[in-house]
């Protein structure tokens, strides 16, 4: 039952957190938010598989809630890797893994939206380049406000419920 609240939740805020702030960036058609912070938080917290499936499912519902639909397929596929990536790359103890986590995580974000919009979805290289910083934005307020966010519950919420390895404690 743990588990399956851990999903659910967690997709749930992930796609509240999308939803909630959408900026539109008429160049690709898509649009700036801040679902980054609970995918990081997810992934950071609970590890690769509640990041992947957050991050894939809750920004999909929200591309499709908001009028993106077009952009669905990909930002599932792009934002669940990147919640895979960070929650593989955490090791759940160490700040230091979830600043690596959350760089490499949204280099591979910044990177997928990026072809995607070039080669798929043909707006062009000065459109599709045009998109890189408010990405990379993305992903920086996302691991700035993630990072102590999931911090702050691996440090106060039970062991059995973030799925924390017994054995070590957090690197402070």
């Amino acid at each position: 039952m743990i588990q399956v609240t851990r999903f659910a939740s967690m997709t749930a805020l992930v796609a509240v957190a999308t939803y909630l702030v959408q900026i539109p960036i008429p160049a690709t058609k898509g649009y700036l938010n801040f679902g980054d912070i609970m995918i990081f938080v997810s992934a950071l917290t609970f590890g690769p598989a509640v990041g992947g499936f957050a991050g894939s499912v809750g920004s999909a519902i929200s591309d499709v809630a908001g009028g993106y639909a077009f952009f669905a397929p990909f930002t599932f596929l792009i934002k669940g890797t990147e919640g895979l990536f960070a929650g593989l790359i955490s090791n759940r103890t160490s700040r230091k893994r979830d600043i690596i986590a959350v760089i490499v995580a949204g280099t591979e974000m910044i990177s997928g939206y990026f072809l995607t919009e070039l080669f798929v979805l043909q707006v062009g290289w000065v459109n599709a380049i045009a998109e890189v910083p408010i990405n990379a934005l993305q992903v920086a307020v996302g691991g700035a406000i993630g990072i102590p966010i999931a911090l702050f519950i691996r440090n106060r919420v039970p062991e059995a419920w973030t799925a924390r390895p017994k054995e070590e404690t957090l690197k402070r």
